[in-house]
């Protein structure tokens, strides 16, 4: 299979880079994109242009997206002719944008301390452990860190991402201090049709848990082209 690997808001590609070496040991294909971190006015179009330009000769690609690139994954599952989505600790489009949705139900979503910073995590490596990898041990969290970077497409918080008539697969760490992981049950069970796979660890499981990751998608069977 092909994979097409899409950072969130807080690590960099290179944050994918574990996982990907595992599946490549397998046999599959993996590409993973890196978006401009200076363009805050870009729509979620403008991003899976990007996305599709770098995704090379991918087929059907199972497309996998982590956090905030949940947004993207619509659009960006449209440009590259994605067979199968997976959402890890992502979030999912609703019937309206993220602004509007935030103004009505943060606290659903997110985890209030979380929604109390004043600054990205991505400032403070102390921040940055606590939310991001938490799970990790000594040398995962020093791997982690070394992936931050803050990637803020605020132009598309303001976007209604319509879903794609796609299969998904939800991957929810039980432990995540990031998004609510009873958010995530509930929005992948109504969004997105599917009964999340719950694993253990924090919101970044590509950091401190890359063989449960890749033994999750070396699973993933995509429906046919």
């Amino acid at each position: 299979m092909d994979f097409l690997f899409v950072h969130g808001t807080t690590q960099s590609p290179a944050a994918w880079r574990p996982v990907e070496e595992l599946l490549r040991q397998r046999g599959h294909r993996t590409v993973a994109v890196d978006l401009p971190t200076d363009r805050p006015e870009l729509l979620a179009a403008d991003y899976a242009a990007i996305a599709r330009a770098q995704a090379g000769d991918a087929l059907a690609p199972v497309l996998v997206g982590h956090s905030g690139a949940g947004l993207l994954m619509p659009a960006i599952a449209r440009a590259v002719g994605a067979s199968h989505l997976v959402w890890v600790a992502a979030m999912i489009p609703g019937p309206v944008s993220l602004a509007d949705e935030l103004a009505v139900e943060a606290g659903e979503m997110f985890n209030p301390e979380w929604r109390g910073l004043t600054e990205p995590p991505t400032a403070d490596p102390v921040v940055a452990s606590y939310f991001l990898f938490h799970d990790c041990d000594l040398a995962g969290v020093r791997a982690g860190l070394r992936t931050l970077r803050l990637f803020y497409p605020a132009a598309t918080y303001r976007e209604v991402h319509p879903l794609p008539d796609l299969p998904s697969t939800y991957v929810l760490p039980r432990d995540d201090r990031t998004l609510r992981p009873s958010w995530m049950r509930r929005a992948a069970r109504e969004r997105l049709g599917v009964e999340a796979i719950e694993v253990d660890g924090g919101h970044c499981p590509q950091t401190s848990r890359p063989g449960t990751v890749a033994a999750v998608l070396g699973a993933v069977r995509p429906q046919p082209v």
